[in-house]
């Protein structure tokens, strides 16, 4: 499964992919929620833009605790010396 091309890029590419998908699915769900208010073409693109953007701000979020794991720990410091 490794040998395929978009699975190599994603797996080159991690926070890339994550937001490319969670994006696909925020819209998909949009598109079904949304689809009988009656909105007009300017709105769908401005949520369809938020929905983009808050996907990348999500995976931008958990990709936090990723860079805390990769930071080298800390000493601990002695108490006892002052």
């Amino acid at each position: 499964m490794q040998n395929f091309p978009l699975v190599k890029w994603a797996m080159v590419h991690p926070r890339v992919a994550a937001w490319i998908v969670l994006s696909a699915g925020m819209i998909i769900m949009l598109a079904i929620v949304a689809s009988d208010v009656g909105l007009a073409i300017g709105q769908w693109i401005a949520l369809i833009v938020a929905c983009v953007l808050v996907a990348g701000l999500c995976i931008w979020i958990i990709s936090w605790e990723d860079e805390e794991d990769d930071l080298p720990e800390a000493p601990a410091e002695d108490a006892s010396v002052s």
